[in-house]
Parts: structure tokens; C-alpha cells; sequence
């Protein structure tokens, strides 16, 4: 075996190359890596082939191409008890990262849980706020307490006359329906409840909604807001 190259040479930075990355290469592949040394294609080739020719590293030849990789006799190989020993060192490892980054995950989230926190000015500004929106239901409160009525008389004739239609429209689609049903049934030989089950039709009874309650509902408003 030909003496190591000098260590700022292009040789000796070729073999370290070649050594640490331990697997085969070509001369592009190691002209790729070593740019930020500054060297060229054609010196970094003939530093393989000077190499390869002192048996410092390997080499094939693949048809025109040459395939360089490290001397695999100068590393140690372990033994199958070492290799053992390697395995069960690399498993305590990850179990130490996995412990390691639950940790981590802990702490962060122990920081989120800090940063969604309010500050100090933020908790202020909250209780003023709180403050106000108990003295606005405080005063709405002593108001309705003394009989005053909040909602505005147009706000309350608007909602009254729109109540009042819909009451209307109630009660003569209600009589329309009766007249028609009538109309058709009045010499049908069928049951008919079963014709109206039959139809898929519901009354309002059936469904417990009264139409004279809705009424009723509206006039008793309307008398309250006269004993005031």
C-alpha cells in the first residue's frame, strides 16, 4: 500500500471523502461533494485513479465507468457479540429520544397553556368589562322592577299587527281546509280517521297546538299593557 497523502492534499482530501462516506461512488458523485474545496473534475479523477491504483481505496469497473468505495479491511468489524451489545445500546438510546421528546412535548405544552393565559392588563380589562355588562342588566333590571316597558310602542304595534296576521291567515286556511274537506268526504263510504291517516293528515289537535290558545295569548298581552 502506497503512504498516506499529504493531508491538504487533493489525494488525501479525496480519501477522507471516500472513507467517511464508506459506500461506492463514482467521480461525479465525489466532484459533487467536494465543491467547496475548489477542485476540479479532472484532479479530483485522477486523485481517485492514483488512490485506487496505491490500493488506498477500492475500485470496479462497470463497462466504461469505474466505481470507487473504501477498503472495507481497515474498519473493525464487530462480532456477533458485539453486534449484540450495539443493538441493545441502540434501543436504550431510543427509548432515552422517545422519553427526550415526551419532555419536550410536556414543556411546550406547559408554554402554550402559559402563553394562552391572560396578562395581568388583560384580566383588568376583562373585570371592567364584566363590571359594565352587570351594570347595564342591573339598571335594565330596576326598570322592568318599576313597571317601565322597554320595548317602544311602534316596535310593539309592528310585532302585534304581524301576530295578528298570521293568526288571521291561521284561521282561514284552518276554515278553508274544513270547507274542502267537507266538500269530499260528505258522501265518501270510508273511515274517516283512517282516510286522514291514510292522506298522511294531521290536525292541529293532533300535534297539541291550539289555535284559540294563540289567540287567547294575544288578547291577554294586550290587556296587560292597558292595566299599565
Amino acid at each position: 500500500m502506497a503512504p498516506a497523502p499529504k493531508s491538504d492534499s487533493a489525494e488525501a482530501i479525496v480519501l477522507n471523502f471516500v472513507n467517511e462516506q464508506n459506500r461506492p461512488l463514482n467521480s461525479q458523485n465525489v466532484a459533487d461533494a467536494l465543491q467547496k474545496f475548489n477542485l476540479k473534475k479532472a484532479s479530483i479523477q485522477k486523485a481517485l485513479d492514483n488512490l485506487a491504483d496505491g490500493g488506498r481505496i477500492s475500485f470496479k469497473e462497470y463497462g466504461k465507468q469505474k466505481i470507487y468505495l473504501a477498503r472495507q479491511d481497515q474498519f473493525d468489524i464487530p462480532n456477533s457479540e458485539e453486534l449484540t451489545q450495539m443493538k441493545e445500546e441502540n434501543a436504550r438510546l431510543q427509548k432515552q429520544l422517545e422519553e427526550q421528546r415526551k419532555a419536550i412535548g410536556e414543556v411546550e405544552g406547559e408554554i402554550k397553556a402559559l402563553q394562552s393565559n391572560l396578562t395581568l392588563e388583560q384580566i383588568r380589562a376583562k373585570e371592567a368589562k364584566l363590571k359594565m355588562e352587570v351594570k347595564e342588566m342591573e339598571d335594565k333590571l330596576e326598570k322592568l322592577r318599576g313597571g317601565v316597558t322597554l320595548v317602544k310602542p311602534e316596535d310593539r304595534e309592528a310585532v302585534e299587527k304581524l301576530y295578528t296576521d298570521k293568526i288571521s291567515q291561521w284561521r282561514k286556511r284552518k276554515r278553508m281546509f274544513k270547507d274542502l274537506w267537507d266538500a269530499i268526504t260528505e258522501n265518501s263510504p270510508k273511515n274517516l280517521k283512517e282516510f286522514k291517516e291514510e292522506l298522511g293528515l294531521e290536525y292541529d289537535e293532533d300535534v297539541d297546538v291550539s289555535l284559540q290558545s294563540f289567540g287567547d295569548m294575544l288578547q291577554r298581552g294586550k290587556k296587560r299593557l292597558r292595566g299599565q
